[in-house]
Formats: C-alpha cells, sequence, structure tokens
C-alpha cells in the first residue's frame, strides 16, 4: 500500500475575480449604494458605498493632478484612519502601485524603503505618539532621490487633493482604471526583515482581491456583516483579509481606534454593532482581560464570527474567544505576505477541536504541500515539513530583487514559507513552528509551539513563548517565558518541571524559566522571539559570571 503524500489542492468555487479593485468596487457601489461602507470611530464619521466610491474617485483625480501616473509608487505612512482606506482604493483606481510603510519606522528604515521601491509621493500625518513623520520626511527627501512631495492629512495640500473632480479630471481617472489589469502591480508590503534588509513583496490586484474576497466567502459575508478591525492596515490582516474581504461583499468597515486599543475595540464592537472581529492572539488575550474586569460594560452580542491569525493561535485563548466573547464562528487563518497573504482557514462549521488545533485546510484555487527541507520532496501525511503553497495568490515576486524571489519562488511556483508544518490525512494543516525556531536538543528536534500549546494548560499561565539557547552539553536547551495571572505566584522552573513531567517528553520541558510581564511585540502584535533568545543568553552568561 503507497503512502498517502502531504499534497492537497483547493476547490474551483467560487470563480476567481478577473477584475480589478477599482472595477470591483465600481460594482459594489452600484449594487450597495446605500449600505455603510466605511465607519471611523474616533471621528464618527460614516460612508455609505456610494459615497465612499465618490471620495476614492475625487482623490484619484487628486492624485493625477499631483502628476502620478500608473506604475508610480506612492508610500502610505500612517496608523490607521478613514484616510488610509481611502487612499489604499485611490491608489488602485489609477494603477498606482500603493507602498505600505510600516508606522513604526525611523529614520533609516523610512529612507531604505523610500530608496528601494522608487517612492516618489508619501502620504501621512504629520505625527503621531512619538513619530515625527513631517520631520523625517523633510529630513529624508535630500537622500532618496525619487522623492518628489509628500502630502500630510488635515492640511491644505490634502484638502486640494479631496476636492471634487472637474469633468475632465473625471474622464482622465476613467481612462487609467480602463488601461489597467488585474495582473497589475497594485501593492508593495515590506517584509519584516529580520535577517538582512526588508524585501518588498509586491502583489497585484488579482492577489489581494481574490484573497480578501475567498476570506469573506468563507466567513459567510453578506452586506448585513460589520467588521470591527484594530489590526493594522498596512499589513495584509488589515488591507486585505479586513477592508478588501469588506468591500468584496458591500460589508461596512469599521476603525475603533489608530492603533490596538482593547477598550476602544470592545466600545467600537458595541456602539456599531459589529458582527465580526479581526486579531492576533496578544489582542483576543487583551480584550478577554478587559471582560474580565467588567463583563457587563460591553454587548458583544452581535458578534457571529472573526479572524485570530498573525500568529501562532493558543487552544484556550481560542476557547475562551467562543465562549466568553459570543463568537461562535471565530476562524483560524493562515498565510504570510508573500502569498497575498491566506492560504488556509478553518471553516465556520469545522469540528471543533480543528478549528482550535489546525488552521484549516487549502483554500479555493490553491495548493498546498509539505515538502522536506532538505531535499524538497513532498513528506507523507503527518510528518513534518516546510509549508509550500501555490497559486493565484502568490506574489509577483520581491521588487526589484530577482535573486531573492528566486530564492523564495521555485522554478514551479511553489512559495516556500520557511514554516514548519504537518498535514493530517483530510487535509487539516497544523503549523508546527519555524524552520529557524527549531531546537534541536541532544539530537532530537524540538518544536517550541508544541510545548507552548503544552505550557498553556498550567492554570497560572496567562501567555508562554519558547526559545532555544545554546548548550554545552545538549547543543540547545529550551527557556519559557512566561506571563502569569493576576495575583499568581512566580513560576519557577523545577515547579514547571514537576507539572510537566509525566504529561510530555523530558526533552521537551523547559530548563529555564523567566517570568515577564509583557514580551516585545512587532507593530502586528507578533512577539520577537530573536529578542527573546538575545535576553535569554544574556541572562544566563550573566548568572555564570
Amino acid at each position: 500500500m503507497t503512502s498517502k503524500l502531504a499534497y492537497a489542492q483547493g476547490g474551483h468555487a467560487p470563480d476567481l475575480m478577473e477584475e480589478t479593485i477599482g472595477a470591483n468596487l465600481a460594482r459594489m457601489a452600484s449594487t450597495f449604494g446605500d449600505r455603510i461602507a466605511l465607519i471611523d470611530a474616533v471621528t464618527q464619521k460614516e460612508w455609505t458605498y456610494r459615497e465612499f466610491r465618490e471620495d476614492v474617485l475625487a482623490l484619484a483625480a487628486g492624485f493625477v493632478r499631483m502628476g502620478i501616473s500608473p506604475g508610480d509608487r506612492v508610500g502610505l505612512w500612517s496608523p490607521n484612519r478613514a484616510e488610509w482606506v481611502l487612499v489604499q482604493y485611490a491608489t488602485a483606481e489609477i494603477g498606482v502601485i500603493l507602498v505600505n510603510l510600516n508606522p513604526a519606522y525611523r529614520q533609516e528604515e523610512l529612507e531604505y524603503a523610500l530608496t528601494q521601491s522608487g517612492i516618489t509621493a508619501v502620504i501621512s500625518p504629520e505625527s503621531f505618539k512619538d513619530s515625527a513623520y513631517a520631520a523625517m520626511l523633510e529630513k529624508a527627501t535630500p537622500n532618496c532621490p525619487d522623492l518628489r512631495q509628500y502630502v500630510l492629512f488635515d492640511s491644505p495640500e490634502w484638502d486640494a487633493m479631496t476636492s471634487p473632480p472637474s469633468d475632465s479630471e473625471r474622464h482622465d481617472v476613467a481612462g487609467y482604471s480602463r488601461s489597467l489589469s488585474p495582473g497589475d502591480a497594485i501593492n508593495i508590503q515590506y517584509t519584516s526583515g529580520t535577517t538582512g534588509f526588508p524585501k518588498g513583496a509586491t502583489l497585484s490586484h488579482r492577489n489581494i482581491l481574490n484573497n480578501g474576497y475567498m476570506v469573506g466567502e468563507l466567513l459567510n459575508y453578506t452586506e448585513e456583516d460589520r467588521i470591527c478591525l484594530p489590526v493594522p492596515f498596512y499589513h495584509c490582516f488589515g488591507m486585505v483579509m479586513g477592508n478588501l474581504a469588506a468591500t468584496t461583499h458591500g460589508a461596512a468597515i469599521v476603525i475603533p481606534a489608530p492603533t490596538f486599543d482593547a477598550r476602544a475595540t470592545l466600545a467600537a464592537v458595541d456602539a456599531y454593532n459589529c458582527s465580526s472581529l479581526y486579531g492576533v492572539p496578544t489582542m483576543f488575550i487583551a480584550e478577554l482581560s478587559e471582560l474580565e474586569k467588567d463583563s457587563t460594560r460591553y454587548d458583544l452580542s452581535s458578534l457571529r464570527t472573526g479572524i485570530m491569525a498573525g500568529s501562532p493561535c493558543p487552544e484556550h485563548v481560542m476557547r475562551r474567544v467562543v465562549d466568553q466573547m459570543h463568537m461562535p464562528e471565530v476562524s483560524i487563518c493562515y498565510g504570510m505576505t508573500e502569498t497575498a497573504p491566506i492560504s488556509t482557514q478553518t471553516l465556520v462549521d469545522d469540528p471543533f477541536d480543528l478549528r482550535v488545533g489546525t488552521v484549516g485546510q487549502v483554500g479555493p484555487h490553491l495548493e498546498l504541500k509539505v515538502a522536506d527541507p532538505t531535499t524538497g520532496q513532498t513528506v507523507e501525511r503527518g510528518a513534518n515539513g516546510e509549508l509550500c503553497v501555490r497559486g493565484y495568490s502568490v506574489m509577483k515576486g520581491y521588487w526589484n530583487d530577482p535573486e531573492k524571489t528566486a530564492q523564495a519562488v521555485d522554478a514551479e511556483g511553489w512559495m516556500h514559507t520557511g514554516d514548519l508544518a504537518a498535514m493530517d490525512d483530510n487535509g487539516y494543516v497544523r503549523i508546527t513552528g519555524r524552520i529557524k525556531d527549531m531546537v534541536i536538543r541532544g539530537g532530537e528536534n524540538i518544536y517550541p509551539r508544541e510545548v507552548e500549546e503544552f505550557l498553556f494548560t498550567h492554570p497560572d499561565i496567562v501567555d508562554v513563548q519558547v526559545v532555544g539557547v545554546p548548550d554545552a552539553k545538549y547543543g540547545e536547551e529550551l527557556v519559557a517565558w512566561i506571563r502569569l495571572r493576576n495575583g499568581a505566584p512566580d513560576v519557577t522552573a523545577d515547579e514547571l518541571r514537576r507539572f510537566a513531567t509525566g504529561k510530555i517528553a523530558r526533552h521537551k520541558i523547559p530548563r529555564y524559566v523567566q517570568v515577564v510581564d509583557d514580551f516585545p511585540m512587532t507593530v502586528t502584535g507578533k512577539v520577537r522571539k530573536v529578542e527573546l533568545r538575545e535576553a535569554a543568553i544574556e541572562f544566563l552568561n550573566a548568572q555564570v559570571e
């Protein structure tokens, strides 16, 4: 009997949309003109689909007046606000490539992105919190030869850009729109750059429009849905899984705050009767903590579904979200920027153990395989290997970097994710870690995700991250960084060892434990494991000294 290989192909329904983002928005505005498209909770301003479409066309005309043409790169450097969404759709309307600039960028990172992608104009607020955007842009201008101008929100220049277009300007915008093709590049998103310089994943209308649409289809979105988005727009989670999932279904986008705020998020769900809520696990953990303080303060009964993604989703957190936040149809998604982003997703009617224990099955019109990282051969079902994705969602490439593109996407079109995974007999996928995070202790491969999932069963542990550190005897040892519930006594390595003995293999029990209040995080809510590993090494070296 031959073994069953870890390969799966998604279904062919619904059909892929062969249209541009602008054409799709025009169709939605025609169908759902009087329904709400966008709500900004901070300003309490709302747009119907008809109003949103008109403002998008006005802003597109403003870009044309600035001398910006299809194929030009425009940077958007801002936390979440309604104008972010308008710029996203206005650039797509006329074929301008939107470059998402991380709101946390400092001077060197900003200038790298401006130069590498050849940005000609930037749209930005003057400042936000401790980020003086205007001052940094002014300083960057002499060092970035392609940068011709920048426009600040709430300025006279912004007002001029968004003024109603003339008939001739509308004609110009329509001409640009008709010249576009679904396969045209429309967005550049820079990877985190944890090793070397960030790479600009280049995505097309077809990539992100269809991915947002398919995500929404699997969540059963209709024009009745309102989607609360505390996740950042500069990342695919916000602008694709959120914004494009909404507008391809006539649903409403709800912006609770410029950056994540648990109270503001829960308040927006309550005030606007949101049916869907997105977040990374740490966001949901923060929201659950708020609910623990006062479970009657927020009415979340309108919630039906949502997405937990962006980093491994602890089972116990998923269970609490379903039970305490009244989200019976919450879904777990898996993906990466280079795949626009979602490749697998759990379904609302999947058995609960699969919805909390896996990242679901391959999405429509996509292929998955789990391959041996060394040989490239597809492994058997149940075995660990590197997850690879092929299909409509795979990026066009890294901007101006064919060498890095060839390293990521092989000659057969497979995107190599760098994630370790296993596929079961029914095609459900478990992410078991990152290839770079795998710990080899005494010749045994240890996947930190597996250890973390077990440690979450400890009654006093709220959150945990496991990393490997060098060890003279075994090559590597495990360190568990843990966050404890309020009022819990400290957990020592000895206590943790007693808790784990007999429940998981001895070599998987962390040798060291560090209790902390918070983990170092990226803007998107991902834990910086590299920093945790460095801190652990520094702490252990200090003990030796």
